[in-house]
């Protein structure tokens, strides 16, 4: 099983032109290789990360496209197989495909900017409400904010005051930014997303 996150970036005509190399790279620094990332449309994307990774690679996406003024992105994060994968990411099948596309249409309807479909709509409803309570925070982080958040996620083995030198800042100020963005609830979320996960796939797997 894999996870197919399915995006587009906001308003991608009145952001300064960097939004395209931000979101590159924030693709490419969560994909195992550049096969499993594609942009098409202009501002609209697909990554495949392994189904653990899928909030934490999300939400990396979403601070990196945070550090721009303006700057925000839509996802719906869809798990299941991939039954047929191809040379280019937007043409392969499976079900990872259709629960994505499904998480993303239904966007709107939510009200959020990210959304999560798996083969279980039990677990996609706890998903659901842990990824809206986190989002009060997340898509309301300053481009300061969500730089600290994005180099705290390359970096989490640093401590804070190795984040502090790595930015050339104080600590304090590091320790604010992380505060205020409420990382640390971001983090507690991935966890408990894994370990809640771990529980469900080999039911998925069975079935």
């Amino acid at each position: 099983m894999k996870a197919i996150i399915t995006g587009d970036v906001i308003n991608s005509r009145q952001l300064e032109k960097s939004w395209l190399n931000v979101l590159k790279s924030a693709l490419r620094n969560q994909a195992a290789s550049d096969k499993y990332w594609e942009i098409f449309r202009g501002d609209s994307f697909q990554l495949q990360v392994d189904v653990d990774e899928a909030l934490y690679a999300a939400f990396y996406i979403k601070a990196s496209m945070r550090t721009i003024k303006n700057g925000d992105i839509r996802m719906g994060i869809g798990i299941g197989n991939v039954s047929r994968q191809t040379a280019k990411l937007t043409e392969a099948m499976g079900e990872a495909f259709i629960n994505s596309g499904k998480a993303f249409d239904q966007l709107e309807e939510q009200k959020n900017s990210l959304s999560f479909v798996s083969p279980d709509t039990g677990f996609d409803k706890l998903v659901n409400l842990m990824i809206s309570l986190v989002l009060i925070a997340a898509d309301n982080w300053s481009p300061v904010m969500a730089e600290t958040v994005k180099i705290a996620m390359e970096n989490k083995s640093l401590v804070q005051a190795e984040l502090a030198t790595k930015m050339s800042k104080s600590q304090s100020s590091v320790s604010e930014a992380l505060k205020r963005a409420y990382y640390q609830e971001v983090m507690n979320v991935d966890y408990f997303y894994r370990e809640e996960l771990n529980k469900m796939l080999p039911i998925w797997k069975s079935s």
